[in-house]
């Protein structure tokens, strides 16, 4: 074996304190601008050696090209572990990133088990409007405390470039009519006028921020055809395209090869203002795909039992890469749906690398052939290329797993999570187990002599039934799905074919069709399958995310007081990537995920509590049976299709004009001031306390004395528990403060459109109406006051708890903060009060964001929780914080009964520590700055 070259370990497990967090040495001269997206390469970089041109006669267009390491190493290393070791070489300094740190990325087979710390500085961020909103609005406050403490404002600007694609403010409001786009379309900018203005502002005010206007699209389905570039030329240089986003299914991109996760918006801000991300180096499980589909097996039944396999595997912050035979079988949309629901079953990316079948999808998409034959050449000048039926190119896993991709069935999900997979042929079987069920993710506890319930209503002059299982919503949505032209059309043709054969959907039924972009409208109409979708009802109600985010809009009046006097459990079947009670509708307790084709069979069934195999789907004016068999269109129909209207010319059409095609959002005036001039009567945007009283010197941590439990939960409280997107409840205490404000109800808009207004999205926190709080014996928004003994809203009983001066935690189960990235979910709980909260463990991304906001994410040691340890939460706690921290100690807690107990700090880096003992990671940013 020949020698490995100097670049070798110093000995040392951890690395010294992150690179980001300190001074160069007096002498020495920095490499790079601080925060630069590309390293200005010069001789410092130890590393120039090996930048050469790609091209010999176009010598200023260079790359490092990592094959000439001559390590042996590089050649074992899992692909996505390839990008993050080209950006840390490319962007060596000894300052940002050390030497050490590329030899930890090198030695990653050694080094994956250590706990490691290593920086990496993503291509680029992505955010939707949710996120991307309290982005702004956050830079803006920033602008501001600079300014106070005598800094620059204008230091405070994206360096890293940021795309922010408005996609999460359209709701469901018309639906089953030809002109609902449009109506939708007009109610979004009614409801959120002053916020696209506030967004405009902050494109214009910021420098390498652009914004992608409403009605364009989904994120990550507009990422995947338009914003990737799979290889960066930029400054002189090539290197693989990398994304960061504000949005937990950023993964999406995965597929096309282009490594990106989802981040909190808290850090996502520190990347845009240059800073690395710290991570601990990832272990990788190698995802080994074999076989061939069966023929009625769509991506979406693929994914959905990947999701529960790597749920049962455990691979909570690791990386998934994908390799062997079966890979080269699914297209680039078929990878992307798989990588779109990575968070759903856990991972930190679902990595697809790049391969022929990726090249061409980007020639199919419309982008420049000759950056295309730039990219494949690039990546295979640095031994990047796939080739999946290849074996000798397999590099090493941390563990390897197996799906034989034959032995997939047609599945759904539900009916409350993701990950609880049910083969279509006992859909019907399951959901009436679950009716009985103890209360929980597989049970509603009806009582048996109800299973069988029927609630009688009238809807626009007919009469209907409702019973348990009864379909009320069926929306095709989500770029899960809808990035993916074989589903797509599927369910078109389905239509089509049911149409044909006398089928109909029942009207109460609230069906919609939500693409991710114009390209699916597209397609859908050339291959004349629009049409007969509009005739079951799945119009296009508007391009964005809406049923999937819980923006489905309201239920008609008559079923809703069918469900609620009946107390039934009605149904949404959705194209979407999440399903969490609560979060699709307010009526609809049970919820599946289901592919394109099946949203529209289970529409037409109008129920659940349906056998395909044994049962039709419905019966025609001539009075035959029609069974699902009859109208499921075969994969070389679908393939037929895609092939004559998937074409290149329909992506360049619809992207080439993507930036100025809404004439509403080229109609808005906003201000030109670099300073945001706040307006104290908005209810939307607000400057935020978060740096109210910021000087330059750091406080010391304290301990946390005496602090109350606000509220005690089990397992899988979900960010959507903690800060909900949906509708503002009218009794809720974020509904008093926008009356009191002046509002009416109409005018109040969802939790996820207000993100900008922290006195609005303080009182949303925990505002979710199926909040299981165990202090409380029904489920809701509420919790005790325990000096008062008050049954009171959570945001009531906190400010109480804020106005005597006593600090507030929280006890939860496995999996707190899973779901949705959103740092809301972080921030409204610190504005609470909450000063830490003791749980199981965390989902990854909320872990990260409560130490964004300073909130110390404590977890129970191995073995232990709130039962082992006999805690009931009516308690007070005492958490003692030494003066000196060190990442993932135990400290020790004690209760006003006199037990004591240790837990783990969940600061994870010394980075993380950094940001804690600055209050944050915002206030770290403002102080570096400014200083």
């Amino acid at each position: 074996m020949p020698p490995r070259p100097a670049l070798r370990a110093a000995g040392r497990s951890r690395p010294a304190p992150a690179p980001s967090l300190r001074r160069p040495a007096a002498g020495q001269r920095r490499s790079v601008l601080p925060g630069s997206p590309v390293s200005l390469i010069t001789m410092s970089n130890p590393f120039v050696r090996i930048v050469e041109p790609l091209d010999p006669k176009q010598p200023l267009k260079k790359f490092f090209n990592l094959t000439k390491l001559e390590d042996v190493r590089y050649a074992r290393l899992p692909f996505s572990i390839r990008v993050l070791l080209e950006a840390a070489i490319r962007n060596c300094d000894e300052f940002l990133v050390k030497k050490q740190d590329v030899e930890n990325i090198l030695n990653w087979k050694v080094v994956q088990h250590k706990n490691v710390e290593v920086p990496f500085k993503p291509a680029r961020v992505i955010l939707q409007d949710f996120t991307g909103v309290p982005a702004v609005v956050d830079f803006a406050a920033m602008r501001d405390a600079m300014k106070k403490l005598g800094g620059d404002p204008e230091k405070i600007n994206p360096i890293c470039p940021a795309d922010l694609v408005i996609d999460h403010s359209i709701q469901v409001d018309f639906n089953r009519r030809s002109d609902s786009l449009q109506k939708n379309q007009d109610l979004e900018f009614e409801r959120n006028k002053e916020r696209f203005e506030f967004l405009k502002w902050g494109s214009q005010a910021f420098k390498n921020m652009r914004i992608v206007p409403p009605g364009s699209g989904i994120i990550h389905q507009v990422n995947l055809e338009y914003l990737a570039r799979v290889v960066m030329d930029q400054d002189g240089y090539y290197y693989p395209d990398s994304v960061v986003g504000t949005d937990s299914h950023t993964t999406m991109i995965d597929g096309l090869g282009v490594l990106g996760w989802g981040v909190g918006g808290i850090e996502a801000e520190a990347v845009m203002l240059g800073q690395p991300i710290s991570m601990v180096l990832p272990e990788v499980v190698g995802y080994k795909l074999l076989g061939n589909p069966q023929p009625l097996v769509t991506s979406t039944d693929i994914v959905l039992t990947i999701t529960k396999h790597l749920r049962q595997v455990g691979v909570v912050g690791k990386f998934v890469e994908f390799f062997g035979p079966g890979v080269a079988q699914l297209s680039i949309a078929d990878r992307a749906t798989i990588a779109n629901m990575c968070p759903e079953y856990g991972a930190t990316a679902a990595y697809f690398p790049v391969d022929d079948i990726s090249i061409g999808y980007l020639v199919q998409t419309g982008r420049d052939k000759e950056k295309v034959m730039c990219t494949k050449k690039y990546l295979e000048a640095v031994g990047m290329l796939r080739d999946f039926k290849n074996s000798s190119q397999d590099p090493d896993f941390t563990q390897v797993v197996e799906l034989d991709l034959h032995t997939v069935v047609p599945c759904c999900s539900g009916p409350k999570r993701p990950q609880d997979k049910v083969a279509v042929s006992d859909m019907k079987k399951d959901f009436e187990t679950c009716l009985g069920a103890k209360q929980g993710f597989k049970g509603f506890q009806i009582a048996p002599d109800q299973h069988n319930n029927v609630m009688k209503f009238n809807f626009e002059g007919c009469d209907f039934e409702l019973t348990h299982g009864s379909v009320v919503i069926a929306a095709i949505t989500s770029c899960t799905n809808t990035s993916n032209p074989s589903v797509m059309l599927g369910a078109g043709l389905l239509a089509k074919k049911a149409v044909e054969a006398g089928l109909t959907v029942r009207p109460y039924i609230k069906t919609s069709l939500s693409p991710g972009s114009g390209v699916v409208t597209y397609y859908l109409r050339e291959s004349g399958v629009m049409s007969y979708l509009s005739q079951l009802g799945f119009d296009v109600v508007g391009y964005g995310c809406m049923t999937c985010i819980g923006n489905s809009g309201p239920l008609p009046d008559s079923v809703v007081e069918a469900i609620t006097q009946g107390d039934l459990v009605a149904v949404g079947v959705l194209s979407g990537n999440r399903n969490f009670e609560g979060r699709v509708h307010p009526n609809t307790r049970a919820n599946y995920l289901a592919s394109p084709p099946l949203v529209i069979a289970y529409a037409i069934a109008g129920t659940i509590r349906i056998d395909f195999e044994k049962e039709p789907l419905g019966i025609n004016a001539s009075g035959k049976k029609i069974f699902l068999k009859d109208i499921w269109p075969t994969r070389d129909e679908i393939q037929a299709v895609e092939r004559q209207f998937v074409i290149p010319g329909m992506f360049k059409e619809v992207y080439q004009k993507i930036e100025t095609v809404n004439e509403a959002w080229n109609a808005l005036e906003a201000p030109s001031d670099k300073l945001y001039t706040w307006n104290p009567k908005s209810t939307y945007i607000k400057s935020p306390p978060f740096f109210d009283g910021l000087t330059l010197a750091l406080q010391t941590p304290k301990t946390i004395e005496g602090a109350y439990v606000l509220l005690s939960f089990g397992d899988s409280v979900t960010t959507d528990h903690i800060s909900p997107a949906g509708n503002i409840a009218r009794n809720s205490p974020a509904a008093r403060y926008l009356t009191s404000r002046g509002l009416t109800p109409r005018e109040f808009n969802s939790y996820g459109s207000r993100r900008g207004n922290d006195a609005v999205m303080a009182r949303g926190t925990f505002a979710n109406i199926r909040l299981v709080n165990k202090f409380i014996d029904k489920q809701g928004p509420q919790t005790i006051h325990f000096p008062s003994g008050e049954t009171l809203d959570v945001f009531d009983a906190a400010e109480r708890y804020k106005q005597a001066g006593h600090p507030l935690i929280v006890l939860a189960g496995k999996e707190y903060g899973a779901g949705s990235s959103r740092d809301w979910a972080a921030k409204g709980p610190f504005l609470l009060g909450v000063k830490a909260v003791l749980a199981e463990s965390y989902e990854r991304i909320h872990r990260s964001n409560l130490v964004g906001m300073g909130v110390i994410p404590l977890q129970y040691l191995p073995g232990e929780d709130a039962a082992t340890l006999g805690l009931t939460g009516r308690e007070r706690y005492t958490i003692i914080i030494p003066e000196k921290l060190k990442p993932q100690m135990n400290i020790q807690i004690k209760l006003d009964t006199g037990k004591t107990f240790h837990a783990i700090m969940r600061f994870d880096t010394d980075v993380e520590l950094t940001y804690f003992h600055n209050g944050g990671i915002l206030n770290y940013m403002i102080r570096k700055m400014a200083s």
